[in-house]
């Protein structure tokens, strides 16, 4: 049965809404690991092999977009799907995310269904 349980890696630098993104998760019966610092989130993509991050782009000491490209170029996490979720979600956003490889975007604030609708189809394709 725990094999079954999906993996997720939250990455936000809003304490608020890292609380508020696991509260969900876990309520959903997904695995949470969560952090704060960008570098951080790149060696646990490494370490514990999650089935899905979700990804702030403004963090302090790395951009989202850096970090996506850091986890593309590794063998051990570039199948690893990414849903950026963001307060900015202008047209440079969106392309930037494009730029970045195939990613999905979520704009802050972000309801529960959004989240978790956004979540199975990202695992569903994977």
């Amino acid at each position: 049965m725990a094999n079954n349980i999906k993996k997720i890696l939250i990455v936000d630098d809003d304490q608020a809404i890292l609380t508020f993104i696991e509260k969900i998760l876990s309520g959903a019966n997904y695995e949470v690991i969560a952090t704060t610092s960008g570098k951080e989130a790149v060696e646990l993509a490494k370490n514990s092999k999650p089935d899905l991050i979700i990804l702030d782009i403004i963090l302090p000491d790395m951009m989202g977009g850096e970090i996506s490209q850091i986890l593309s170029q590794d063998s051990l996490t570039y199948a690893i799907p990414i849903i950026f979720l963001t307060g900015l979600n202008t047209k440079e956003d969106e392309q930037m995310i494009k730029k970045a490889g195939n990613y999905h975007l979520l704009a802050k604030p972000v309801f529960r269904e959004d989240l978790l609708d956004a979540i199975s189809r990202v695992l569903a394709e994977k």
